[in-house]
């Protein structure tokens, strides 16, 4: 099975340097300025942090993977998130909550030569998947930070 990965966050992502998960950049710019800064919005149809991606915890894409290899049942791609698209301020808003600190968000432009690519929507869909017998639930968005912040980052705890 080939599986196309959503947006993936959780432990052990400290090496990924500027591919790191939004969370991971969100926590140690809260941590070290007070505040997050996300890319303002440039599509009339979203507002600033209403961007959305389909956030996906680490320990569930595990989950998935030892099922796949336990279940070998059709080859083919399947996708990988949480089935559901979550807004850039309910990730930034739930790392503020996770670390018990007042929520300070600021926007930015998005770079110009970007812009045009931007992705305003990204959400899994996960049929496939669910077809060939997955029934586990992933991780809500909301417990998914608050256990890799609590767990994780603030503890500086790697593998």
């Amino acid at each position: 099975a080939g599986l196309k990965f959503f947006n993936v966050y959780g432990p052990n992502e400290y090496h990924k340097g500027r591919m790191a998960s939004v969370i991971f950049h969100a926590f140690h710019q809260i941590r070290q300025y007070g505040n997050m800064t996300l890319f303002r919005s440039h599509n009339p149809h979203y507002i600033d942090g209403g961007q959305m991606r389909d956030f996906v915890y680490v320990k569930d894409v595990v989950e998935v993977c030892f099922f796949l290899l336990n279940h070998r049942t059709q080859s083919g791609i399947y996708n990988l998130g949480s089935g559901q698209a979550r807004t850039f301020m309910d990730l930034t808003l739930n790392t503020f909550r996770a670390l018990g600190a007042a929520p300070d968000v600021r926007f930015r432009d998005t770079p110009e030569d970007i812009r045009d690519k931007y992705q305003y929507f990204t959400e899994a869909d996960m049929s496939k998947l669910r077809g060939i017998g997955y029934e586990l639930p992933f991780t809500s968005l909301e417990d998914g930070i608050q256990d890799y912040v609590q767990q994780y980052l603030l503890p500086d705890r790697f593998y």
